[in-house]
């Protein structure tokens, strides 16, 4: 089974009156980079790659380089072809656009090696653990002129109400792009609409220095926050072991680090409780089974990171279904070491109408895709809508 054509699609959808904010940077779009690998035999199959910039430079990539090493290859090693890629552009790509392009296309390769033989990716990888994953909602960013508190918060607690009437049991605000002391409004608007039940996380997007991190981490605790992710920014390891070593809310980060090698630092450095990986970002699935069995060997949960279409919810589905409870117990649940999936609620037609078949909520959980390779089929018309040149 041989690769024949490797094509990228740039996908754009304006948020015309829906933009939003991180502590970051403003969202007036949603984009991904989409890539399809087809074989010889005409088996299709799909990856994502590109979160965290423009989506240009990883199509170039692929279209101008690892395409062309890819063709006449096999399609149904996606192992073996991810680590040689990987030692190609190892001495200018081992970070960031090139590892990112492979991610795009490892998924890709997963996808046809499953449907080829006709298995689920997870089975493929290894057998799942579940059939379906609790999910936690991503929302309550920061809107336009978000220091007019008195509005922000009431919409707040009227966006919190209803990802908890929606059925979900965890949600993920955003913090770091205000004060400390405003910020922490925002958490108290947030537990007050939800109520004592729900499990808060917060992410702050690497916002503070770690003497502020540390300032509001210790405040966190009082509003029974489960972790706190990206406290600082990437680089500073340093600050991460400080923050983690100051406070008693979990610390979570990796979604802006790359490979077994980098997440490998992260945890000899023990500056993270919970693993973040973005599987379309640090080398695909067949780098997050490493990355996975380091963090297991280091007691540190992993839970991926979750941006993009529906290929890359499809992509995390599956790494998250062959994660074991960790530490193994009789009743993992209860003790509450089972990964969740992150479900972004804010508007994302790719995520949301992309797929012929998208994922909902159910019970508070997203079930794992049973059909062969990724279990997903994309639609094409709705492909097109969004794709552009660049």
């Amino acid at each position: 089974m041989k690769v024949k054509s490797v094509e990228t699609f740039i996908l754009r959808v304006p948020l015309e009156g829906r933009t939003f904010y991180s502590s970051q940077a403003k969202f007036p779009e949603r984009n991904s980079l989409l890539v399809k690998i087809t074989t010889e035999d005409g088996v299709v199959g799909w990856g994502e790659g590109g979160q965290y910039g423009p989506p240009a430079p990883v199509a170039a990539c692929i279209d101008q380089v690892l395409a062309p090493i890819l063709i006449g290859g096999s399609a149904c090693t996606p192992i073996a072809t991810s680590e040689s890629l990987y030692a190609f552009s190892r001495d200018f790509g081992q970070r960031g656009t090139y590892i990112e392009a492979l991610s795009a296309i490892d998924i890709a390769l997963w996808d046809i090696w499953g449907k080829v033989v006709g298995q689920p990716v997870h089975a493929l990888m290894g057998g799942a653990f579940r059939d379906r994953v609790t999910a936690y909602a991503t929302g309550c960013y920061y809107p336009d002129q978000p220091w007019q508190m008195d509005r922000i918060l009431g919409d707040l607690e009227t966006e919190a109400a209803s990802y908890v009437e929606s059925g979900f049991d965890i949600l993920k605000i955003k913090i770091g792009l205000l004060s400390v002391e405003d910020d922490l409004k925002r958490v108290a608007a947030v537990r007050r609409s939800a109520g004592d039940r729900i499990k808060l996380l917060v992410d702050a997007n690497h916002a503070y220095t770690p003497v502020n991190a540390i300032r509001i981490g210790k405040a966190l605790g009082d509003f029974g926050v489960h972790f706190l992710e990206e406290p600082v920014v990437p680089e500073d390891r340093a600050g991460y072991r400080r923050v983690r070593d100051a406070i008693d809310v979990p610390v979570a980060g990796g979604e802006c680090e790359f490979t077994r090698f980098g997440f490998r630092d992260l945890f000899l450095e023990q500056c993270v409780d919970i693993a973040q990986p973005d599987i379309c970002v640090c080398g695909g699935l067949s780098e997050f089974q490493k990355i996975q069995a380091l963090a297991g060997s280091f007691g540190i949960l992993t839970i991926p990171h979750v941006w993009g279409s529906g290929i890359a919810v499809a992509a995390a589905l599956h790494a998250l279904a062959v994660i074991p409870p960790t530490p193994h117990t009789a009743n993992p649940v209860a003790l509450q070491n089972e990964p969740v999936v992150e479900f972004d609620r804010k508007h994302n037609p790719l995520r949301d109408n992309l797929l012929e078949e998208n994922f909902t909520l159910k019970d508070g959980c997203v079930a794992v895709p049973t059909g062969p390779g990724l279990g997903i089929a994309v639609n094409e018309e709705v492909l097109n809508r969004y794709r552009t040149a660049a």
